[in-house]
């Protein structure tokens, strides 16, 4: 699917079957069924920015070994959000624009997340309704949901070894 975007070796495998395995986990439908994530192209870019995090916050451990994965990752998420749009029928001028808008709502939701997960639930609930729910009012029991989803996601991933990471192989808890 995205493998013509890369040259074909081992890290540009592993980035592509990485981005797909959280693109699958971001797609579980459990989310928009029974937690109120939008099913719209705004929630489902939400959750892939929100497993995006995840893997980007595991990967900034020990970012001295993974600093160029991340940036192939990153990379080849922004190609896969342009390619969508232009599947979709936006031209390119329009392309442009909405990726930049992309862009900067993903810096942003990166940021809220590191910053709650400092600060704590509250913050972390807070950061979610902005953003993972920004476009509805959802009930609190989805919102704690998924501040716990995110928070042993994180307690999950840190116990993947991160050779095994890069290699492609991640898994979400289920």
């Amino acid at each position: 699917m995205f493998r013509k975007f890369f040259r074909r070796d081992r890290e540009s495998d592993a980035v592509h079957d990485l981005y797909a395995c959280l693109v699958e986990q971001a797609r579980k439908t459990e989310f928009y069924e029974n937690h109120s994530v939008p099913d719209s192209l705004d929630g489902r870019f939400d959750m892939i920015t929100l497993h995006m995090f995840l893997v980007l916050h595991r990967l900034k451990a020990e970012k001295e070994r993974t600093e160029a994965f991340s940036q192939k990752l990153f990379d080849l998420m922004f190609y896969d959000m342009d390619l969508s749009l232009r599947e979709m029928g936006v031209g390119d001028v329009g392309v442009g624009k909405r990726v930049k808008a992309m862009l900067q709502g993903f810096y942003g939701r990166l940021a809220a997340y590191e910053g709650a997960l400092e600060q704590g639930d509250t913050a972390l609930e807070d950061a979610l309704k902005r953003n993972l729910y920004g476009t509805i009012e959802a009930d609190e029991a989805a919102v704690q949901y998924m501040r716990n989803y995110l928070i042993q996601q994180i307690e999950y991933l840190k116990d993947q070894d991160i050779s095994d990471i890069v290699s492609g192989k991640i898994k979400f808890r289920s």
